[in-house]
């Protein structure tokens, strides 16, 4: 969760509110009187093992081992909790992991009563060079997610955004992101929208991926230019290659 965020959290949480944290256990938020995650309470802070903060939200846990539910937060069953239980519910960087966000978002807003939601941004995730100079973003993440006013959308990280170099950022441009251009994030009040983008064709997806990367003009126009001729040579050297290896 970004830093000068998790100020902000704490001040929007009056004495007395209620607060859940949903996905918490790699770097809980320690004022959440409830954590909701996959993963057990015995091996929350997962991410001191990688040399990051264990928690965030003050030094005290008001959540406690009977307070942190295990369960898988996709199922198809409703989060074990009220209509409107919790004052505040915080969701940070884990809608962009799971199989479900949208069914997700449903239950955020039905169990709270305002919040805040962090992701990565679709920049971020578009980028080459966090895992290695192939892979655009994190290999676990499925979506792309952008967030414009009270909405959030999410794309399928479709395949082919690994594939050519035109449908992703190279690592230089990861570099020069801000800390605040690579999460998009949502503070919400009584409700928000969420819808996931459908695209049926392959060339749909081609032309989303192409004209995200290319309106940030992080390659030069000459190398668009010259990009039919290197598929035309490509093409003819690999019906070579095929035929030589018979």
């Amino acid at each position: 969760m970004h830093g000068d965020h998790v100020e902000e959290a704490l001040k929007r949480i009056r004495p007395g509110d209620r607060v859940l944290d949903i996905g918490g256990w790699a770097c809980p938020f320690n004022r959440a009187d409830w954590v909701l995650d996959t993963q057990p309470w015995e091996t929350r802070g997962y991410y001191k093992t990688i040399g990051m903060p264990a928690s965030q939200g003050g030094e005290r846990e008001f959540f406690t081992k009977d307070t942190w539910v295990v369960r898988d937060i996709c199922s198809r069953e409703p989060f074990p909790f009220p209509d409107k239980f919790f004052d505040f519910v915080i969701c940070s960087h884990t809608l962009e992991d799971i199989r479900d966000p949208i069914g997700v978002c449903s239950e955020i807003q039905r169990v709270g009563k305002r919040g805040y939601i962090e992701v990565p941004s679709r920049l971020i995730e578009t980028c080459r060079g966090h895992e290695n100079r192939q892979i655009a973003g994190l290999s676990h993440h499925r979506w792309l997610i952008e967030v414009t006013g009270s909405r959030i959308r999410f794309m399928p990280k479709f395949h082919f955004i690994h594939s050519r170099w035109r449908y992703s950022f190279p690592p230089s441009f990861l570099k020069r992101l801000t800390p605040l251009e690579k999460i998009a994030f949502l503070w919400w009040d009584g409700s928000f929208d969420y819808e996931e983008v459908v695209i049926v064709t392959g060339s749909e997806v081609l032309e989303n991926l192409d004209t995200f990367v290319r309106g940030r003009g992080a390659y030069p126009e000459w190398r668009y230019a010259l990009d039919p001729a290197v598929l035309i040579f490509d093409d003819y050297a690999g019906r070579i290659r095929r035929r030589l290896l018979g």
